[in-house]
């Protein structure tokens, strides 16, 4: 893995961004959105941020490294890690860490690993077929 700023990965990280706060401040009344759609697309945010500053070779492993990722902040919402830090209720990070464990969260996590990672393979066969 090495240094290398990627500006189509960080156009699209900033696009996805939007959209995650677009679903957390104008569509967080529709119930499956909010819930679990903005679960599946964080995992895509945080492929393509990291993807935006570094070359990563095998993106199955980053995905992976993702998902994993995604689980221990999930994790550390069951031990109320925001509280613990000093994060006040409300609050940018603590709603960024959050503040409630959910199982389903994790399969929203996976769901969102798995569809990213059929559309790496999808966009890696292409890259070799031209």
């Amino acid at each position: 893995m090495k240094f290398k700023f990627s500006l189509k990965y960080f156009v699209s990280t900033i696009l996805i961004f939007l959209i995650e706060v677009l679903i957390a401040t104008k569509l967080k009344d529709i119930f499956f959105v909010r819930a679990y759609l903005g679960d599946v697309i964080v995992v895509i945010l945080i492929y393509n941020f990291i993807k935006s500053f570094f070359e990563i070779k095998n993106n199955q492993k980053l995905i992976l490294g993702v998902f994993i990722f995604s689980c221990l902040v999930e994790f550390a919402q069951y031990f109320n890690i925001a509280e613990k830090l000093g994060f006040q209720p409300g609050s940018l990070m603590y709603i960024v860490i959050g503040n409630s464990f959910s199982w389903i969260d994790i399969l929203c996590y996976a769901a969102g690993c798995l569809l990213l990672s059929v559309f790496v393979k999808i966009t890696e066969q292409k890259k070799i077929i031209q």
